[in-house]
């Protein structure tokens, strides 16, 4: 079987195409550097990432966007020659206009480094670019205002329009339409769309016509996925379609597990799988005939096994050159202040602006991918002023945090304090705990999904401070957000911006899935 969510914590609207034997998978990022994720599978049920496309200030800038705006909703796709990414950087989210600005960029490796981008508009968010069979191209938008689905031409070599913005399709009436993906599939063109607003009424429709300018008209099974709220998997929309090698038909898509007892979505939005078919009548349904989205579904017999998935369990020492690419920072390169040190496999962040800035924020960080979480990072730091603050970090966004770490009271004694962040308004969760000890620190937060646990090694010895926290503040539905939590390293010097601080290791593991945190080595 292959269980959803295949790709666990903050990873939605997938964009899914297939090249060169493989299977390869975008999703958004929003606030979070670098710009889109990729990962790629050969059997749709093991996904390992690979190196983002957007990794330089001149394909995107997200320093000052707000929470949950950047990088909205890419689409992978692939003419047999290049591959492109269509996105959109969202600079406003609220008020009556959105700030939409949507780009493409394209290499002739996936693996390599991708162009710089070339503007498209501006009209609406969650654009793609469809290749049909004749070699043409066509961008395809919603409008911003939830106005309709357009289609225009693209020149094949520039990408600039060469032909009239046509109005193709208004939605099927639930309402929110966005997400627009086509298809070319035998005698008609095939519109997947997402509706009902990316919360717990989101669905995926579909349409069709005989034309790339419709008129398309909508499927009678519609919706063709949802969610049943008496299940798991909530959230269920923003669709993509691929066919396998083995001719079955499968839909991706976004999905959420909210907590027990009506708790919020702390893992953000993630990527589900489910097959389809075609009806006798020609449209796409689902294989079984619910359109209530699974938590399982049988393997995609006749495709290889991949060897290497996206493992959940994290023990990083730092022993590589680089910086994995599972790790993301706050809006801008991590490569300005942090690197691993080869000599001492130390990985060395530099402190600059706070936790609630919007510009240069020191954290690197990884997203949350289980409910049940253990975190633990040994860190050397030796603060030199109150400004000076560096530890382990659980983070939603700028407003919604909590960060433990070292820092000097007003004494200039070694202190550990837990700060936390609702909504923007910082409070101690505790009273500063005092550390003589001199050399390495371990500090550890784990949380079972709801209530979050400190705790610190000294002489050997495991301290659990008495102070909790709830995870309720980091979740999609508090924070009204679209990105889940991340555990990270974090600095701030709010003095010079110099100083820095060690990590010797970092460790995110799931009991569920094993673990083996016993000391803190």
């Amino acid at each position: 079987m292959i269980k959803n969510p295949i790709i666990r914590g903050f990873c939605p609207d997938p964009s899914i195409i297939k090249a060169n034997g493989l299977f390869y998978i975008a999703t958004s990022t929003f606030e979070w550097w670098p710009g889109v994720k990729l990962f790629e599978s050969s059997d749709l049920k093991n996904f390992r990432q690979i190196a983002s496309p957007l990794k330089r200030r001149s394909q995107l800038d997200l320093t000052g966007v707000p929470p949950s705006a950047g990088v909205w909703a890419p689409c992978l796709s692939y003419d047999g020659r290049l591959f492109y990414l269509v996105y959109t950087d969202v600079k406003t989210k609220k008020g009556r206009y959105y700030n939409t600005n949507n780009y493409a960029v394209w290499t002739d490796d996936i693996y390599g480094d991708w162009s710089e981008p070339v503007y498209l508009n501006s009209i609406g968010f969650d654009p793609s670019l469809f290749h049909d069979d004749d070699g043409k191209k066509y961008l395809v938008n919603m409008i911003n205002g939830f106005k309709g689905i357009t289609v225009q031409e693209l020149d094949s070599r520039t990408l600039s329009p060469v032909g009239e913005r046509v109005t193709v399709y208004k939605g099927s009436g639930i309402g929110c339409t966005e997400g627009p993906h086509i298809y070319h599939i035998g005698d008609y063109y095939y519109l997947i769309a997402a509706e009902g607003g990316t919360g717990y009424d989101h669905c995926v429709t579909m349409a069709r016509a005989e034309s790339v300018y419709g008129p398309y008209i909508t499927a009678r099974n519609n919706p063709l996925y949802t969610s049943d709220r008496n299940q798991g998997l909530q959230k269920c929309g923003h669709g993509d379609i691929i066919e396998a090698d083995n001719k079955r038909w499968y839909l991706l898509h976004l999905c959420a597990r909210p907590g027990r007892d009506g708790g919020g979505c702390l893992l953000g939005r993630e990527t589900a799988i489910q097959e389809i078919e075609l009806s006798k009548e020609g449209f796409f349904e689902p294989k079984g005939g619910s359109p209530y989205c699974l938590s399982a579904i049988e393997d995609a017999e006749g495709l290889p096994e991949y060897e290497k998935g996206d493992e959940l369990n994290v023990y990083d020492r730092f022993e590589e050159e680089t910086i994995d690419v599972r790790y993301s920072s706050f809006r801008w390169d991590y490569a300005g202040f942090a690197h691993i040190d080869p000599g001492r496999n130390e990985l060395v962040i530099r402190g600059e602006e706070s936790l609630n800035s919007l510009f240069h924020v020191s954290l690197l960080a990884v997203r949350q991918k289980e409910h049940a979480c253990r975190t633990e990072t040994v860190m050397h730091f030796e603060p030199e002023a109150e400004e000076h603050f560096a530890g382990l970090a659980y983070v939603y966004d700028n407003l919604n945090w909590y960060i433990f770490g070292k820092t000097l009271n007003e004494e200039g004694i070694p202190v550990l304090v837990i700060q936390k962040s609702d909504r923007g308004t910082i409070t101690d969760l505790t009273a500063p705990v005092e550390v003589r000890q001199k050399g390495d620190i371990t500090l550890r937060i784990e949380t079972d999904g709801y209530t979050i646990r400190f705790g610190f090694y000294t002489d050997d010895r495991f301290v659990e401070i008495d102070a909790e926290g709830t995870t309720g503040i980091l979740t999609d539905e508090y924070c009204r957000g679209f990105t889940g939590a991340h555990f990270g390293m974090y600095v701030h010097d709010m003095l010079n911006k110099r100083i820095t601080a060690g990590f010797k290791s970092f460790r995110m593991e799931y009991p569920e899935y094993g673990s083996d945190i016993k000391t803190g080595d």
